[in-house]
């Protein structure tokens, strides 16, 4: 058995490490672990996530995983909404930190494995929907919250959910941003498995070690090419533009500064319609 120590994560000015990594067998792990945010995905968080990405790729690691704290009531927050423009910019634009992570996991050369424990929220649920596996606990929950923010999601975000989930349980997930359960979105071909908290763990390693065990070439390209098929359809230039223009509408109208706010300020948000 090949095992490593943990590998080190730089620290950033802005405090200490936001994850913590380890590779085991050809199998890293990445440990989201600042519960004091709920995991939001922050920068920083973002930032050591590529990080230990691109060192699990320099040291070979076959296959990755990425999981929460064990018994973690709470999987991550989504988006850190404090980071998020409040209005007149573009909170979604290709250089956002959540759509940076997106493309390493997706561009990761070995399968990226989710393991679920607690609530998924916001833009996690696109994270978590972009590994190629997910396994969940039966009491983790999926909401996709955009709406409830005012934020006007942009297309990748949506191919990634129209890739994993059947067009009416996208929509339902994104129009009403109400929790969905694991076992829902089990039978709907969502995620993979859902398994009682104290199997997961095992579970999810017998997995990734049936994986690291077979031809880490042919695995790797098979993935691609599932990457390549599945963003496949072509937007015209006509559609992407007016796409564009309906997004601007909407983080440039009062909902979606009142969204924000309301946020930061917790409390109810009161949407007008413009």
């Amino acid at each position: 058995m090949h095992t490593t120590s943990p590998l080190q994560v730089s620290a950033t000015p802005t405090g200490p490490t936001r994850i913590q990594t380890e590779i085991n067998d050809a199998i890293g792990t990445i440990t989201l672990d600042h519960p004091s945010k709920r995991n939001a995905l922050s920068e920083q968080m973002v930032q050591e996530i590529i990080q230990a990405l691109h060192q699990f790729k320099a040291q070979g690691v076959r296959v990755t995983v990425i999981r929460a704290a064990p018994g973690a009531r709470v999987w991550s927050a989504g988006h850190d909404v404090s980071e998020l423009p409040e209005g007149g910019q573009d909170p979604l634009s290709w250089q956002d930190s959540l759509r940076t992570v997106i493309r390493e996991v997706e561009l990761f050369p070995g399968p990226v494995v989710a393991l679920i424990e607690g609530g998924v929220w916001g833009g996690a649920c696109e994270l978590v929907f972009a590994c190629d596996m997910v396994i969940a606990t039966p009491e983790a929950t999926f909401a996709a919250t955009p709406a409830k923010l005012g934020v006007p999601y942009n297309v990748t975000g949506l191919l990634t959910f129209l890739n994993v989930a059947p067009p009416h349980i996208a929509k339902e997930m994104l129009f009403t941003g109400s929790p969905m359960s694991a076992a829902r979105l089990e039978r709907q071909g969502v995620i993979n498995a859902v398994v009682p908290s104290e199997h997961i763990t095992a579970h999810v390693f017998d997995m990734a070690r049936t994986i690291a065990h077979n031809a880490p070439l042919a695995v790797g390209v098979m993935k691609e090419q599932l990457r390549i098929l599945s963003s496949a359809n072509a937007v015209s230039a006509n559609d992407f533009e007016r796409i564009q223009s309906l997004r601007r509408v909407v983080y440039n109208s009062h909902d979606y500064a009142e969204g924000i706010q309301a946020f930061k300020q917790k409390r109810p948000p009161h949407y007008q319609g413009d």
